[in-house]
């Protein structure tokens, strides 16, 4: 098993533009090159995609409020005779 995590400090717009550019890399049909700090993953992600989305909020005296979302997908990968059709 092979992980790649990137983690940045962003503004919304250019956290949006991240999600905008998976998002188009895994639609349609085909490879998904997805792009993770200085390193690009190729999947083969099949036509069917468990989606999760969970979000937490929580408040501390000592840290104060914070709010998180966390996305999560995942998938067997499709194929080679999978892409063709």
């Amino acid at each position: 098993m092979e992980k790649t995590i990137s983690a940045d400090e962003l503004t919304r717009d250019e956290a949006a533009e991240r999600l905008r550019a998976v998002a188009d890399q895994l639609e349609g049909d085909g490879p998904a090159s997805i792009r993770t700090g200085n390193k690009t993953v190729e999947l083969r992600p099949s036509s069917s995609v468990a989606y999760e989305i969970g979000v937490r909020e929580r408040s501390s005296i000592l840290r104060g409020s914070r709010e998180t979302i966390t996305i999560k997908m995942d998938w067997k990968p499709a194929s080679a005779s999978d892409e063709d059709e």
